[in-house]
């Protein structure tokens, strides 16, 4: 095979080929397949006599047409391949050592570095060389000689790596390799750029070949065609270097900055001076761009050399809002995380979790972004789960910054730096004004020190702080009667700030001013990156240990670490290596950025001048054919052939099916079709569970009343007779036709089908699982209300102890997330969301009802006739029984004795429920009536 063109990558395969007179022997002997014959007896005589003779042997031109297909697939297992210059740096039985640079700066061209490659180990293959093979950025290990097939494997799994060739450190298993390989031929696929440490491999590598004998072949671009960045800031000022080992033809480019997103915030030309190798680019930018900075690349280099990752440190923070309110209370212009958002993008990342079914997902969201700011803006009483992540959160270093508001006036939780007045879960502990109070000068001491409150700030509401001796030391800012309106508290390694306002201009008007900006400014810059650890006595304090959280790949492409990088040090300050590649390291907000290159380095071209004897070659050279694929192609060919052949000769056209055979196949796939027809559920029964309950479709064809299942079988007949008559009230008196009432289970039945749900409680039976109080409290943040009705108003005494129903209710709402509440003011529009009630009785008429706490009324608001927020009350509260009120049998007959004396207190339950359902499907339209003269007006005008 000395000289030939042609190589086979397995040519053993071509032993086969003396198979094929055998084949040839055997397809000759073996007669034709014998012909079938219908058996009806009529037919039997005709067909004795057929109107062609069949062959008795294979026709020759046949025989021709196998023996090449199993010829065509004998090669094409052989891999044929085409090398018409015979690339190869030696002949012979001499071994093959072939070393590839593949550290960053060899990305660029890294398709012809890896072409050459292949080259020079497919020569050695049509040799029956052996083979071993070096990857100059990989760690130094012992050079094995392969077979030429195994050596294609293992270059197949090598990649540019985000490091430069760590070259020196393989010196020794090259010697150890040309010491057992006696004239071992050796090709250098270099990068043609010096080490940056100096030109140590090169000397080291031309006294090797110099010792063994072995020849030495280099294989290189004519001038190195990489270009490579680094960057230096000086007195705020961004400066990027662009770098070139030597004058390469491309003189000029782009370099544009991106941020985290990979969205470009700048971009700008460069040009390299005639025959220089280095030029600079300055980005002048507003802190606030320059802050998100991550990336600095040459745009269209594909190389971990050509990019820069900024580290993190000296950056705006990352900030997560969290809105404890419902879905139809989180509006622009109207949430509290408007106003946020406003006021800390200038200086901060802001992420609001999109998507999230509840306050718990939102905070685990923003946690599991790793951010380094967390605002829970009127965020009440959290579950377990997700006030052991905010505490852990804290104590790690992370920053809390709480806003007031009804629900953290009536929560319970302790992550707030001071106790709050509370007076109870219902009314909360807030404080109200005739006139706004302001605020007072901020003490020295106060990280607000320095800026200036505008007179015009006004505070109209604010949570009240319990006085005790350390509320001075906890107090940022104040109001001017000394209430304090900010305060702080350190826990762990992080901090906890509470606004005592809510952050909208619900409270105060300190939302809309520019001291609210630097307020938040201030604090957002106390986000500190955690203590370093604490070293024994006598010794030097540890550095912070980082575990890699992204890495570069070869091309420049940010992704998952390889399975070896390893953490680095806190204070990491050398180049890129195998072990701590290039990319990020530790938490978004507190980790740092390893690159390829260092700042201060530059760029040279390899000395040659210590390779004497060397011989260099261009990394292209002539094109290789692989022939697998088009022996393969026309061994299938050749089968398709046959098998034609083989139809026609056996009289396929013949025997094709008569209309008969046709008809009875039509009939045959009529009665599949008919039976898998039979085997489709019914439409109307698929929709039902086991149960009896609809699934979710049918739930969601029609607005249904739902009510919780307790598990106590009268209770629940009542809850379900008292829903059929409401729903029958409904129908009869209001547009609105419902379908029939059901009843669910929190915990696994979809909810949102659902805008109002009756909850009974039964304080015998076990308290709802965590799964059914976080589906329960999704359900009221996203628009739905429940009615909670504790059935207890006989029972319960002003002033008295709590009854059972009400201690079980007060457990189960201790973790869900409860707005303050306040009975139906007169002016509500529940009170006159269809007919116009004072009162909502049940079977009794001596309870409660309780709603969210409307907004204090302002200026104007007698004129209303109606006051309510733009939402609905996710939650409604009552002891009257309404359900055993609202009971019917089948012929509509009262099923449950009203407790009074009013004779009309049926009816009055009848309307109330009624004005719950419409209250819950519309909302406040009735409030809006207010607009109504205003647009009549403009109208006649």
């Amino acid at each position: 095979m000395l000289g030939l063109p042609l190589t086979f990558a397995a040519p053993l395969a071509l032993a086969a080929l003396v198979a094929l007179p055998a084949l040839w022997f055997l397809l000759r002997v073996t007669p034709p397949r014998p012909q079938r014959i219908d058996f009806p007896p009529l037919r039997i005589m005709a067909d004795l006599m057929p109107a062609r003779e069949t062959p008795a042997r294979t026709p020759p031109w046949l025989l021709i047409l196998r023996i090449l297909a199993a010829a065509c697939l004998i090669l094409a297992v052989s891999g044929p391949v085409w090398n018409a210059a015979g690339i190869g740096a030696a002949a012979g039985r001499t071994p093959l050592l072939v070393m590839i640079d593949n550290g960053a700066t060899a990305a660029h061209d890294w398709r012809e570095r890896l072409q050459a490659a292949t080259d020079e180990i497919e020569a050695a293959a049509r040799d029956g060389r052996p083979v071993g093979v070096a990857a100059m950025a990989e760690p130094a290990t012992a050079l094995e000689t392969r077979t030429p097939a195994a050596a294609l494997d293992r270059l197949r799994a090598v990649a540019p790596r985000p490091h430069l060739a760590a070259r020196p450190v393989h010196l020794p298993a090259i010697a150890a390799f040309l010491e057992r390989m006696p004239g071992t031929a050796v090709v250098w696929i270099s990068d043609g750029i010096a080490d940056v440490g100096g030109d140590g491999f090169a000397a080291g590598l031309g006294d090797l070949i110099a010792k063994a004998g072995a020849s030495l072949t280099i294989r290189r671009a004519e001038v190195p065609p990489a270009l490579t960045l680094t960057t230096t800031e000086a007195g705020g000022r961004l400066s990027a270097h662009v770098l070139r080992a030597a004058a390469n033809g491309r003189d000029g480019g782009a370099v544009r900055a991106l941020d985290q997103k990979g969205l470009p915030l700048a971009e700008h030309d460069f040009a390299f001076a005639q025959g220089a190798t280095e030029t600079e680019v300055a980005f002048d930018m507003p802190v606030e761009l320059r802050n998100a900075i991550a990336r600095v690349e040459i745009a269209g280099e594909r190389s971990a050399a050509a990019v820069r990752l900024m580290d993190e440190r000296g950056r705006r923070r990352r900030v997560g809002l969290v809105f404890g309110g419902t879905s139809d209370q989180a509006q622009p212009l109207l949430a509290p995380t408007y106003y946020l958002s406003r006021a800390l993008v200038p200086f901060a990342d802001v992420q609001e979790p999109r998507g999230a079914t509840g306050v718990s997902d939102s905070i685990a969201r923003m946690i599991d972004a790793q951010v380094s700011v967390l605002v829970l803006a009127d965020v009440g009483a959290l579950d377990a789960q997700a006030s052991a992540r905010v505490t852990s959160f804290v104590e790690a270093g992370g920053l809390l910054l709480r806003f007031a508001g009804p629900r953290l006036a009536s929560g319970n939780d302790t992550l707030v730096p001071v106790r709050l007045r509370r007076g109870g879960r219902t009314l909360g502990g807030t404080l109200s004004w005739d006139s706004p109070k302001t605020l007072a000068a901020f003490a020295p001491e106060s990280p607000f020190a320095g800026l200036t409150p505008p007179a015009d700030i006004g505070v109209r509401r604010q949570i009240l702080a319990e006085p005790d001796a350390d509320l001075p030391g906890r107090t940022w800012a104040s109001l001017q009667d000394g209430t304090p309106i900010v305060t702080a508290e350190k826990r762990g390694q992080g901090l906890v700030v509470l606004f005592h306002v809510t952050a909208d201009t619900t409270w105060s008007n300190l939302p809309l001013s520019g001291l609210f900006i630097d307020m938040l400014r201030r604090v957002v810059g106390l986000a500190g990156t955690g203590s370093a650890p604490v070293a024994a006595e006598g010794q030097a304090p540890a550095a912070a240990i980082l575990a890699p959280r992204l890495a570069l790949d070869g091309f420049g492409a940010l992704g998952s670490p390889p399975a070896g990088a390893t953490a680095v040090a806190a204070d990491q300050s050398e180049r890129a290596s195998y072990e701590h590649p290039a990319g990020f390291y530790g938490p978004a907000d507190a980790g740092i950025a390893v690159n390829a290159l260092l700042p201060d380095d530059r760029l040279k071209p390899l000395d040659v001048a210590s390779l004497a004897g060397a011989r260099f070659e261009a990394l292209g050279g002539a094109e290789t054919r692989d022939l697998r694929a088009p022996l393969f192609s026309l061994a299938l060919l050749l089968l398709v052939l046959d098998t034609l052949a083989g139809l026609w000769l056996g009289g396929f056209a013949a025997r094709l099916p008569g209309r008969r055979t046709a008809r009875a196949a039509a009939a045959a796939l009529a009665v599949a079709g008919g039976l898998a027809i039979l085997t489709i559920p019914s439409p109307g029964h698929a929709q039902a569970d086991a149960a009896g309950r609809p699934a979710g479709f049918e739930s969601a064809l029609a607005t249904r009343l739902a009510f919780v299942v307790t598990g106590d079988e009268a209770i629940d007949a009542a809850s379900k007779a008292g829903l059929s008559g409401l729903t029958q009230m409904l129908a009869a008196r209001t547009a609105l036709e419902p379908g029939e009432p059901i009843g669910i289970d929190p915990s696994r039945d979809e909810l949102a089908f659902y805008p109002i749900i009756y909850w009974p409680i039964v304080p015998n039976r076990p308290q709802p699982g965590e799964a059914a109080i976080r589906r329960i409290d999704a359900f009221m943040r996203n628009g739905g209300t429940v009615l909670f009705d504790t059935r207890d108003a006989l029972t319960a005494r002003p002033g008295g102890p709590a009854t059972a129903e009400a201690l079980y209710l007060r457990k189960m709402l201790s973790t869900l997330e409860v707005p303050e509440l306040e009975p139906v003011p007169a002016d509500h529009v529940l009170t006159k969301a269809f007919y116009l009630v004072d009162s909502f009785p049940g079977r009794y008429s001596t309870g409660q009802t309780w709603v969210e706490t409307l907004p204090p009324a302002g200026e104007g608001s007698e004129r209303r006739p109606a006051r309510a927020g733009d939402g609905v009350s996710p939650i409604i509260i009552t002891g009257n029984d309404l359900a055993a009120a609202w009971a019917v049998g089948k012929r509509g007959e009262p099923l449950y004795p009203i407790v009074g004396g009013d004779q009309r207190q049926r009816e009055m339950a009848f309307r109330g429920g009624i004005n719950f359902v419409i209250y819950t499907l519309t909302g406040n339209y009735k409030a809006d009536q207010v607009h109504v003269p205003a647009l009549l007006e403009r109208l006649g005008q």
